[in-house]
């Protein structure tokens, strides 16, 4: 399926687990977003390395005013950065700065997800920022792929997404729902026994996370390659209840270009009502790879970081630019990589090389 992408294998890491994704004017004020992840600084075969290295100076992303997001210091590409600076490598450190000086969304642990969202929102309160955190641990997730796993039962989910929303607590949030959730439930990858448990569990989760005050909920709608008719998600996104939440999010963890999600978006916008919606950009620079690669959504090569993360988009229904994939991090075991979510250097590299940023 030409719309499917992994996020992270179901494991955990330095007690962390590893991820595999309003207008402007009345949003920027309340947005701030968050990069954390697992800080093993391991390495894994394969090479997306090649091509000049950027030049230095790089935006300080406190002073970015165009991204009112959290960067998270103790990233695995930070601690990239400081070991290369370490290795004598000065060029590729330069060049990683272009993923270790913006803010990536944080996939906190299927097991406890307290501990990473607490260190977030404690740590970017000082600085008025927000933090983007991924919600992603419904029962029968990925359909059985690289990323599959979950909570074991509904009752588990809604325990686990209590202690989540607990955490964020009165702190500035932005929660991605689940990606790959609702568009399973459409193109047939999750057992029609387990959709009415779905669009139940989905529908409660976006209620809790906003009884928060500070917290906007974006649910994940897919890309426009996955399912690329809009009105096919329309009733399930409403049964899901996106109608209480903040809008949708698209392209997470996927490549499609801003011009052809936008486009997407606003169709599917206009079928419910005007809802806003969320583009993940992190690796969309280079577009998707043609359609007629096998599995163009797993570490396919050539790709490059896009927009970076903003509030700033220029159109009344897009809320932000927000890297929710963590680029670096690989897709699964395919084309070298390593395990879903496992942080890959040589992958970063080509990344940042290729920006046009």
């Amino acid at each position: 399926m030409s719309g499917r992408r992994a996020h992270r294998p179901f494991r955990t890491c330095r007690a962390r687990r590893l991820p595999r994704t309003v207008a402007a004017a009345t949003v920027a004020a309340v947005l701030a977003l968050l990069a954390a992840g697992c800080a093993s600084s391991r390495q894994s075969g394969g090479s997306e390395a090649g091509q000049a290295s950027p030049p230095a100076g790089a935006a300080d992303p406190e002073r970015d005013t165009a991204s009112p997001f959290w960067v998270d210091p103790d990233s695995d590409a930070a601690r990239q950065v400081e070991l290369w600076e370490k290795q004598g490598r000065p060029a590729d450190a330069r060049a990683l700065r272009r993923i270790s000086e913006r803010a990536v969304a944080h996939w906190p642990a299927d097991e406890d997800p307290v501990p990473e969202i607490r260190r977030a929102v404690q740590r970017a309160a000082p600085a008025g920022r927000t933090v983007v955190l991924v919600a992603y641990n419904i029962p029968h997730r990925d359909c059985g792929l690289y990323s599959a796993g979950g909570a074991r039962d509904a009752q588990s989910y809604r325990d686990w997404l209590g202690s989540f929303a607990d955490a964020i607590g009165d702190a500035r949030a932005i929660v991605i729902l689940e990606p790959d959730a609702v568009p399973h439930l459409v193109d047939g990858c999750t057992p029609a026994q387990h959709h009415a448990e779905r669009y139940e569990l989905l529908s409660q989760a976006i209620v809790r996370l906003k009884r928060l005050p500070h917290t906007r909920v974006y649910l994940d709608a897919g890309n426009p390659e996955w399912i690329s008719n809009p009105a096919k998600l329309t009733e399930p996104l409403r049964r899901a209840g996106v109608k209480t939440a903040d809008g949708f999010s698209l392209n997470v963890s996927n490549f499609q270009t801003n011009e052809a999600v936008k486009t997407f978006g606003t169709r599917l916008s206009g079928m419910l009502d005007g809802a806003h919606f969320t583009v993940d950009t992190s690796r969309n620079g280079a577009g998707p790879l043609p359609k007629d690669r096998n599995q163009p959504w797993c570490n396919p090569p050539g790709r490059a970081l896009g927009t970076p993360p903003t509030t700033h988009t220029g159109n009344e229904l897009l809320d932000a630019y927000l890297w929710i994939k963590r680029p670096g991090e690989s897709d699964g075991p395919c084309r070298g990589g390593p395990a879903a979510g496992t942080w890959w250097p040589d992958y970063a590299l080509g990344l940042a090389r290729r920006a046009r940023l």
